[in-house]
């Protein structure tokens, strides 16, 4: 009796996989005028009114404690990433309706190639608004209005901020890709979000000291994404270590340990079956 034998295909290279992917989330983003008109207006509109209010706060009524604009930049960088690359993820869910994902899934290519494809395309987008928000910080002291970014930060510094931005990006953006994955449902994914998300950034130093004391201190502490914040501040602004800050080189060891492992994860459960994936 004759076998039969069937072969497998061959994988398919993983770099191909990931350019495409990475370039479809970005013509779905602009081929959405509402998105790209979003992601440019909302940087200036955070501008603008955090720079109006947030650069006349005082604590305590003491000029010595003023907390200005250049205190809650850093943040508001890092807010502007994670709630871009977050809602960017939440084109996993629509795939996952519309039938694509089902298809990428069944075809022979790697699955951190699908990963990596989504989170670098989200990253982007986040980019894309993060530098808009960055280059205006930079105008507002060019122009004289309130200084939020130190004359004295020098281009290997500018190089450095950009990069820690990217790496936030990525760890954020793979941090959606990890939630939306086994989500069946937008409201469930913006639930999670306001739940989960929204605490993390404000306990990440990016509205007070971060050097504040009792049980919310050690939670700043163990937040990873306090040390995205922390280390836009050495680079943007050069703060110190003697302001409570943690060392550069630690936030740069946190922020890639945290890409690492939350790529990591969103890698492992793109792996695992389920019957949301037909297969």
């Amino acid at each position: 009796m004759s076998t039969i034998s069937v072969n497998k295909p061959a994988t398919v290279s993983a770099w191909p996989v990931i350019f495409t992917l990475s370039q479809r989330e970005l013509v779905r983003f602009f081929r959405q005028k509402n998105r790209v008109f979003g992601a440019l207006v909302q940087p200036i509109i955070f501008w603008l009114l955090f720079g109006a209010g947030l650069g006349t706060a005082r604590v305590g009524g003491a000029d010595s404690n003023r907390l200005d604009y250049s205190h809650f930049f850093p943040g508001t960088l890092v807010m502007i990433l994670l709630f871009t690359a977050i809602f960017a993820t939440i084109s996993i869910i629509e795939d996952r309706r519309e039938g694509f994902l089902q298809g990428v899934l069944v075809a022979p290519v790697p699955r951190w190639s699908i990963v990596m494809g989504k989170v670098l395309g989200g990253s982007a987008i986040a980019m894309l608004q993060g530098i808009v928000f960055l280059f205006l910080g930079w105008i507002t002291g060019k122009l004289g209005w309130f200084q939020v970014i130190s004359p004295s930060t020098t281009a290997l510094q500018w190089v450095a901020a950009i990069a820690l931005m990217f790496v936030i990006s990525i760890a954020l953006t793979a941090l959606g890709f990890l939630i939306a994955w086994r989500m069946d449902s937008t409201q469930g994914f913006h639930a999670i979000m306001s739940v989960f998300l929204l605490p993390m950034w404000l306990l990440s130093g990016a509205f007070f000291p971060m050097d504040v004391g009792g049980w919310l201190g050690w939670i700043v502490r163990l937040n990873p994404l306090t040390y995205g914040v922390a280390g836009l501040r050495h680079c943007l602004q050069n703060e110190s270590v003697g302001v409570g800050l943690p060392s550069l080189s630690l936030c740069w060891i946190v922020s890639l340990a945290f890409a690492a492992v939350i790529f990591a994860a969103a890698w492992s459960i793109a792996g695992t079956r389920s019957t949301g994936d037909l297969l």
